[in-house]
């Protein structure tokens, strides 16, 4: 019915679709329980313009031979399926499509919403005029690439999903400990909390009331506390820690205070327990795949960052050229040049990709520009002679993260270690 699911097939879509008689397309409204399909032409004419199907295996059934039925009625030789990505829900429709051997495309929600108000010249939406509105974005070519990578890059992707959501929770945690505990409770150990974070998470879960603290003499403030033997260092917070119990202006703590205290510590630790664990999962996966040592080859590259360059990138051969893959991360320069000269037109990176590893690549750049003597050269050499310009170094920083990103993606693509050559060459 189809070819398979690969990149050279979508390309070849935006040259023939426009206008061909030899092209059905299926526009779909993602749900929860149920999908809307609009089905029709690449010229414009309207086949189906509404076909309900269940989100479960009949469902998708249902929709495989109506569009089946309907390519052997009007002779089309190619069927092509479009959706907007919505949430997870679109996920085992997309597999199931893609595992037939069916070209799939999606559609950024960014068009899907600019196209709408074009259909009829009104704003109003629902799932009717959405699918059509998915199929009228394909007819006309606007479509992009739906990536449907190996088993091991998908798992790649979902773990650093559930570490993005267990960081999100740990620093939630902190700062409701910071804010809604010791700003009313002990407001003089907050201080503490970044230089001493152990020992402090340790007073709060023990005896978080200042009250309690002055109470006791420091010999016992200590046994309570600790439970091995710290250093020097620590020992002076815990000593400034309990000094500053005896002065304290918070208020007075009660069983509430307790409580919370212990609460909050307890799942501030499971969060933190599951984060280590987390990481070994996703460094054993990271060691079955080929690529994992020349990323790590890279001065400033390390398992958190060569991880996500992994799941993002995934196939290197999907890119012909660097420009994309910075296009990938939103390093590609943008700038409003209507009405303007363009030398006052000043460009900045677009932003518009994946923020997750433009981030990592930007502290990878500033570990390798301070640590490393080949990217440091690298990045004096960039800014001799414009020292004193504004921001020249936070811009010269995002210049070497996207050298970088184009230098694991070579190696990637070559199957090459780091060398100097590679910093020189890209």
């Amino acid at each position: 019915m189809l070819c398979n699911q690969n990149l050279k097939d979508w390309r070849l879509i935006g040259y023939y679709i426009r206008g061909s008689n030899n092209h059905l397309i299926v526009g779909i409204d993602i749900a929860k329980e149920k999908h809307y399909a609009f089905i029709g032409s690449a010229n414009g004419a309207t086949l189906c313009k509404q076909l309900i199907f269940q989100n479960n295996r009949e469902g998708f059934d249902l929709l495989t031979s109506r569009v089946e039925v309907l390519r052997l009625k009007h002779q089309c030789k190619h069927v092509v399926f479009g959706l907007e990505p919505t949430a997870n829900y679109h996920k085992p429709l997309a597999e199931h499509l893609i595992r037939q051997g069916l070209q799939l495309v999606q559609v950024s929600g960014n068009s899907v919403k600019q196209n709408r108000e074009l259909l009829d010249n009104r704003w109003d939406k629902h799932d009717r005029k959405d699918a059509a509105n998915v199929a009228d974005l394909i007819a006309q070519g606007k479509c992009q690439f739906y990536d449907y990578p190996p088993e091991s890059i998908r798992d790649l992707r979902e773990l650093l999903s559930l570490k993005k959501r267990l960081k999100k929770e740990e620093h939630g945690l902190k700062t409701r400990i910071r804010n809604n505990l010791l700003a009313l409770y002990f407001p003089e150990m907050d201080q503490y909390i970044n230089t001493c974070q152990r020992d402090s998470l340790s007073v709060i879960s023990n005896c978080c009331s200042p009250v309690l603290i002055a109470g006791m003499e420091y010999e016992t403030f200590y046994d309570t506390v600790v439970c091995t033997r710290k250093s020097k260092k620590q020992e002076e917070h815990l000593y400034q820690i309990w000094q500053s119990a005896k002065k304290s202006i918070g208020c007075n703590a009660g069983v509430a205070a307790l409580y919370e205290g212990k609460a909050l510590i307890k799942q501030l630790q499971e969060a933190r327990t599951a984060l280590q664990e987390l990481d070994k999962v996703i460094l054993a996966l990271c060691s079955g795949i080929e690529e994992y040592p020349y990323l790590l080859s890279v001065p400033g590259i390390g398992p958190d960052t060569a991880s996500k360059i992994l799941a993002y990138v995934s196939d290197p051969n999907r890119f012909d050229h660097a420009k994309q893959v910075i296009k990938l991360a939103g390093f590609d320069l943008s700038a409003s040049r209507s009405g303007k000269p363009s030398a006052k037109a000043t460009p900045v990176i677009s932003k518009k990709g994946q923020a997750e590893l433009r981030f990592a690549l930007c502290q990878a750049a500033l570990v390798a520009s301070t640590s490393n003597s080949l990217f440091s050269t690298w990045f004096a050499r960039k800014l001799q002679g414009r020292e004193r310009e504004k921001g020249i170094y936070a811009i010269v920083r995002v210049k070497l993260a996207a050298k970088m990103l184009v230098i694991a993606w070579t190696l990637m693509k070559k199957k090459e270690m780091f060398a100097y050559e590679h910093l020189n060459n890209n």
